[in-house]
């Protein structure tokens, strides 16, 4: 399977320590002839970071996608009557937008976009960073392991000595899990060193 001519929402939650391995996935999907739908959490479009300015990766992740970004709640409620993604991947996805997703809530374009999708059972392909994966958030990665059609890019402690909660995803790993996703299957394993 390739993912040429697929139709893959990607949306940015606020990990901004991630994004430049992130923007290398979205260009390596690009590449493959993925047709590419950017959607910007609230934070991501505001938050200058030692990491860089919103704006360079709002330009940056239109000029990959060819298409401006999804950043209001309106602008991605019409994913889920429209039915137009073939797959939903949230890259990267922070602790507070996993708390949220597994809690129902709905109030970011991220988050909306979310709901929408999945109200189609498609798949959502997670790509977690979360300083609290193994702390208060492990119960809610528990919930979405158990949701239908929710599925995870491979994670793993990234610094165990040093911050002994905290799991970053696997980025190597997302077309491979992607794929799986649209198959309807969680690539494994999940938990990876």
């Amino acid at each position: 399977m390739t993912l040429e001519g697929l139709k893959i929402g990607i949306a940015f939650t606020g990990s901004f320590c991630t994004y430049k391995a992130a923007l290398e996935r979205l260009e390596q999907m690009a590449e493959e002839g993925a047709d590419l739908y950017p959607i910007l959490s609230f934070h991501s479009q505001k938050i200058n970071s030692r990491f860089g300015k919103s704006s360079d990766f709002r330009k940056r992740i239109e000029a990959i996608c060819n298409r401006e970004v999804m950043d209001t709640i309106e602008k991605a409620e019409p994913i889920g009557p429209n039915g137009f993604l073939d797959i939903l991947i949230i890259m990267p996805c922070t602790g507070n937008t996993i708390a949220k997703l597994a809690n129902g809530i709905t109030d970011s374009p991220v988050l909306m976009a979310c709901k929408a999708h999945l109200r189609n059972e498609k798949p959502l392909l997670i790509s977690l960073s979360t300083n609290d994966a193994l702390g208060m958030n492990f119960k809610n990665i528990g919930l979405l392991m158990n949701s239908k059609n929710v599925y995870f890019v491979p994670f793993g402690q990234d610094a165990p000595y040093k911050k002994p909660n905290s799991m970053i995803s696997h980025l190597d790993l997302l077309v491979p899990a992607a794929k799986a996703a649209l198959e309807g299957k969680q690539l494994q394993p999940v938990i990876r060193s």
